[in-house]
């Protein structure tokens, strides 16, 4: 879905959680929005509806009543479920504490009271749950004790069937709770980093979620986790990059030093380089001037950067076109050879069968025409 330069105007000048435009600059944009279904399709994409109202309140004058009505009660129900969630969030806790799991809420409400500072003020989404690899069957049957059913395909041992996939996706008919349940987080299919709960339970902190404190990650675990998952995703949700914005807004200390030494350690300088960029340009992220020259100076995540923030609010579901696929750039060295030379980067494809016609008794050939091809085409498939 593309969305129109007016509606991604307002979007940029409204949503970026550091940049504070003049009244009378928002007053103009709205004066002369007159798609306004546009305007609220794009922030409920984006997940950033929230910001949306928080920020238009003021104006409502020049905004019709059927529209002004929407965004307060997506507001009001985006608030709602956030608190739902908390609360199911500390039952849950209690459940495991009591079974001796140990477990770590990220994202979602957790993320919205440490780095936004309120807890409705972002997406309230999914309660997202990271535990030992070891406690995934216990894990999984607390959450069926508490009604909820797995919709994600697993064998005997709990663990999905499908290679390299790390998550159980839960959900409650009663009331519509959804619980994703992880033991690792990873960024690429061929992405070898082993970062499960050993890789954020040490450094653990806390914060005080709907009066109860909650283990959360440190502030620079969490920068690197979102940056991850920005990139894993493609960066095609607004809120996303608003998350390390405010990740980094709120950590006005954060040791700079300790994230590159941690990103090189579990091969994440792509991703941050291009999530912190990225922040900065879309969002006014207020980035010490030396980090950001030292991570501006990867010229391709640089340029990726660029490309995201032309693209990300119109065309939410493009990326970039190039030699080298996009999830491969995101790879340190080490990860970037191993995908390469993988079975499945190599096995050819219909692309490389289009691009030269062969008889069936010259199949394999296709082997030697596939990195030819994929030199060849800018799409990088």
């Amino acid at each position: 879905m593309a969305f129109s330069s007016h509606t991604v105007a307002l979007l940029r000048s409204i949503v970026a959680p550091n940049r504070d435009p003049q009244p009378e600059e928002i007053s103009a944009q709205v004066s002369q929005t007159t798609d306004w279904e546009e305007v609220l399709s794009a922030a409920s994409l984006h997940g950033v509806s929230q910001s949306l109202y928080s920020r238009l309140s003021q104006f409502s004058e020049q905004i019709p009543d059927e529209i002004v009505q929407t965004l307060r009660a997506e507001y009001e129900r985006n608030a709602f479920h956030c608190l739902t969630n908390a609360a199911e969030l500390h039952a849950l806790l209690n459940a495991f504490e009591e079974s001796g799991i140990r477990v770590m809420p990220f994202k979602g409400v957790t993320l919205a009271t440490s780095a936004y500072g309120d807890i409705s003020a972002r997406n309230a989404g999914d309660l997202d749950l990271l535990v030992s690899e070891s406690d995934i069957q216990g894990a999984t049957e607390i959450l069926k004790g508490r009604g909820y059913v797995l919709s994600t395909p697993a064998g005997e041992d709990g663990k999905p069937v499908q290679e390299h996939y790390y998550e159980l996706h839960f959900d409650r008919p009663t009331d519509g709770m959804v619980v994703e349940l992880r033991w690792r987080l990873e960024l690429a299919q061929r992405f070898s980093a082993i970062l499960g709960l050993d890789w954020v339970w040490p450094s653990r902190k806390q914060v005080n979620l709907a009066g109860r404190d909650v283990p959360c990650f440190d502030p620079v675990r969490n920068l690197l986790m979102l940056c991850m998952h920005g990139s894993k995703h493609r960066w095609s949700r607004l809120m996303w990059v608003c998350d390390v914005a405010r990740a980094v807004g709120s950590e006005p200390g954060m040791d700079w030093g300790a994230v590159h030494a941690e990103a090189q350690r579990t091969g994440l300088v792509r991703p941050l380089a291009l999530g912190v960029i990225l922040a900065n340009r879309l969002a006014d992220a207020r980035v010490p001037g030396p980090v950001l020259r030292r991570l501006e100076k990867d010229r391709s995540m640089r340029s990726m950067a660029e490309f995201f923030s032309e693209h990300l609010l119109a065309e939410p579901e493009r990326i970039p076109a190039g030699r080298v696929p996009y999830n491969v750039q995101l790879l340190g060295p080490r990860d970037r050879l191993g995908t390469v030379l993988s079975r499945g980067f190599l096995a050819p494809n219909a692309q490389d069968r289009a691009f030269v016609k062969l008889p069936r008794s010259l199949d394999v050939l296709y082997y030697l025409v596939r990195p030819i091809r994929i030199l060849m085409d800018r799409s990088g498939r």
